[in-house]
């Protein structure tokens, strides 16, 4: 299989793989991935070849770049200390307590490559881990201080996997050495990045300032960033290139901001284009597991000095082995503060030490770093237990899912879906996470959103004037008809309920004052025949329509429906008329279409002044709904009629005052975002993604109008 089929078939599967993750919640996607690969290798006997330098460059570059591009800031920064204790210190007592005790599980592997093993297996998943903290309610010290650990302790497992690797490869190793180039690479490398990074943003900001603001441009010199800085690091250097995109992306993080302002399109491209090619980057990976583990498996089983049981006991003791230790660290970590300060921090607890050590989810990194063990030592030499290696890795993967999947619910009560790099839901990072933390927000995002739509709407209507009452009516109809669609989309049903037993009710009235009005014009001869018989048929079967509504649909599709009856009806009528007819007969039925309307509002505005309606307290929002759709309805008709005698505005005209009363509504909208911000109604996480969507819009907006 070439390279191009390779990649069109495992983007392919990653995309099912995903799919069928939306059906089947309680498996993590990237056991899914994982299985997936395996019916590939043996059902389909693909096999994907893997070279270590590009399987580096290609996957861990990007992948952490994008964690320190998400860094959280705040509360990080206030657990430095204890967070580079885990991320470095616990990694290499990780490294070496693991790495002897996976040379005595397995002798004939060498002991630098079983360091350089338990090295790999030390990095755990940052989304996965965060996701899985959240869930598990831990203490709010102890979720910070795993979720800080997992951004940076993939570039100090990665470096004592590089050295293990190296040692195993050369079969030479110096203590004095090691420490030497450990400092050497470790400093250059963070160094480098930070240095490179400020220089590119620089860069940009200088393209920025000479007006050339592709955003395309912009976007593509990000993606390819990690790549270079990488590269540079390593090949030039020769210092730790996984360092060095690491602290690029923590550096991308803390001056970010000032680029975004500069040009805020740019961010909506890239944090989109960032979420596709992780998505996919991170399902190749898992996919590519599930691929290499026949070939590991059977070159296990082959081999005669491998036990298959023996290798599937090894995982679990290694597992075992690794997690054990980050318990106790754990334990000893939270005892250490709660005796420093009692009153500050929580009394030790097992349970939350053993939830600790559940979280530890390996991922990606993990099985990208595995992958790229050499086949062969400096000598010529086979590789010793590559296979085996893999086998053990892909295995504590696996099993790390599978244990936090089963036995965290039980240790919570809490049932905990996993998500890893790629499959976290899009998130605006413009905000330090603690915003999110620290303020708990009075509205939910549905009910923010609303709210800034009923603003939009109420400034239109402040807007509203003889000439432009067409175009009025048609926005807020679309801007009504996003509302409906949130309410249906995010209210539960009890709260819904009432507010469609209310439109019925009024909808009824407002028909059967539309009848009473067709049947006062037939009895004063204003009226043919024929035209009344057809708009009759029309009130009876809308009354039908009423009436069978709640029967026939379910739920979410009632409501969106309810709220598209009168418009679509009444558009669909005008359409007829004015295709079907002509001369007086096409007069005669905007005049019918008019004054059916008048009388729709009327009998609405009569009833709710008697007693008993002022008594049911109807929702106001509904009233208006109906009402403005037989507005929506007049000016429709106004405007055939001024058509038909030559008098209607140009289409550019309309188009042209559209445009200038969308970006007063979007204005309308950003005011109201800033409002409950400020009033403490919603987070600033949440106000930067309420204003993604207005940029969204204000962005199509000027598109159309550089297109026009």
């Amino acid at each position: 299989m070439n390279i191009l089929e390779a990649v069109i078939m495992l983007v392919s599967v990653v995309l099912v793989s995903n799919v069928i993750s939306h059906y089947l919640t309680f498996i993590p996607v990237s056991l899914i991935q994982i299985v997936s690969g395996l019916v590939l290798a043996l059902v389909f006997k693909v096999t994907i070849p893997l070279r270590t330098d590009w399987f580096m460059l290609l996957f861990i570059a990007p992948l952490l770049f994008n964690d320190g591009r998400h860094f959280p800031k705040r509360e990080l920064w206030a657990l430095r200390g204890p967070i580079i204790m885990n991320a470095i210190f616990l990694v290499f007592v990780t490294m070496f307590v693991g790495g002897w005790f996976i040379h005595f599980l397995v002798p004939d592997l060498p002991l630098a490559a079983s360091i350089a093993l338990a090295a790999i297996i030390s990095p755990t998943d940052p989304v996965a881990v965060q996701s899985i903290s959240k869930q598990a309610k831990l203490p709010s010290n102890v979720l910070h201080l795993v979720s800080g650990e997992s951004l940076i302790n993939d570039a100090s497992g990665l470096i004592g996997f590089k050295y293990g690797i190296a040692a195993a490869v050369t079969g030479v190793f110096t203590w004095q050495q090691a420490a030497g180039d450990f400092f050497y690479i470790s400093i250059v490398g963070a160094l480098m990045g930070m240095l490179l990074m400020a220089m590119i943003q620089a860069l940009r900001t200088f393209i920025l300032q000479q007006g050339i603001n592709d955003v395309v441009l912009h976007t593509v010199l990000q993606i390819v960033t990690p790549f270079i800085i990488y590269l540079v690091v390593e090949e030039a250097l020769h210092a730790s290139g996984v360092i060095a995109v690491v602290s690029a992306g923590i550096v991308y993080n803390f001056s970010q901001p000032a680029l975004m302002d500069y040009l805020p399109e740019l961010k909506i491209v890239t944090e989109r284009t960032w979420d596709i090619a992780i998505y996919l980057l991170n399902g190749i990976v898992f996919l590519i597991l599930g691929i290499e583990l026949p070939l590991a498996m059977t070159q296990t089983i082959r081999n005669p000095s491998d036990n298959t049981w023996m290798a599937i006991g090894d995982i679990i003791l290694v597992w075992l082995a690794i997690f054990v230790i980050r318990v106790l660290w754990t334990l000893v970590n939270v005892t250490f503060k709660w005796l420093k300060d009692k009153e500050k921090h929580q009394r030790p607890s097992l349970n939350v030490a053993l939830l600790s050590g559940l979280t530890g989810v390996r991922g990606a990194i993990t099985m990208a770093g595995v992958l790229s063990v050499p086949y062969t030592l400096a000598s010529g030499a086979a590789f010793p237990e590559r296979a085996l290696m893999l086998f053990i890795a892909a295995g504590v993967i696996i099993l790390s899912l599978l244990m936090a999947v089963i036995f965290i619910p039980l240790l919570t009560r809490t049932p905990v879906s996993i998500t890893t790099r790629g499959t976290e839901p899009v998130v605006d990072n413009d905000m330090d996470t603690t915003a999110v933390a620290t303020t708990e927000s009075k509205l939910s995002e549905s009910e923010a959103r609303i709210y800034t739509l009923r603003l939009a709407i109420n400034r239109l209507e402040s807007e509203r004037r003889p000439e432009n009452q067409r175009v009025v009516y048609d926005l807020i109809t679309e801007y009504q008809e996003i509302v409906r669609r949130l309410q249906a989309a995010y209210q539960p049903e009890e709260k819904i309920a009432p507010f469609l037993d209310e439109e019925l009710a009024l909808r009824r009235i407002a028909l059967q004052g539309e009848t009473d009005v067709l049947d006062k014009l037939w009895r004063d001869g204003k009226i043919q025949e024929r035209s009344y018989q057809q708009f009759q048929k029309h009130l009876v079967h809308r009354l039908q329509m009423v009436e069978n509504l709640p029967h026939k649909l379910q739920r979410p599709n009632f409501f969106t429906r309810m709220h598209r009856l009168g418009t679509w009806a009444s558009h669909m009528r005008l359409k007829l008329v004015r295709a079907r007819f002509s001369g007086p007969y096409y007069n005669e039925r905007l005049f019918i279409e008019k004054e059916t309307a008048k009388g729709g509002i009327k009998a609405l505005s009569a009833y709710l002044k008697q007693p008993e309606a002022k008594a049911a307290h109807y929702n106001r929002q509904v009233i208006y709904q109906i009402i403005i759709s037989y507005q929506n309805r007049i000016e429709q008709i106004k405007h055939l009629h001024r058509e038909q005698t030559g008098q209607h505005s140009r289409r550019a005209d309309y188009d042209r005052t559209m445009r200038g009363l969308r970006f007063k509504a979007l204005a309308a909208e950003r005011s109201g975002i800033q409002n409950m911000v400020e009033q403490g109604y919603i987070s600033w996480a949440l106000a930067a993604k309420l204003r993604q969507y207005v940029n969204y819009s204000e962005n199509a907006l000027l598109l159309g109008e550089d297109v026009d």
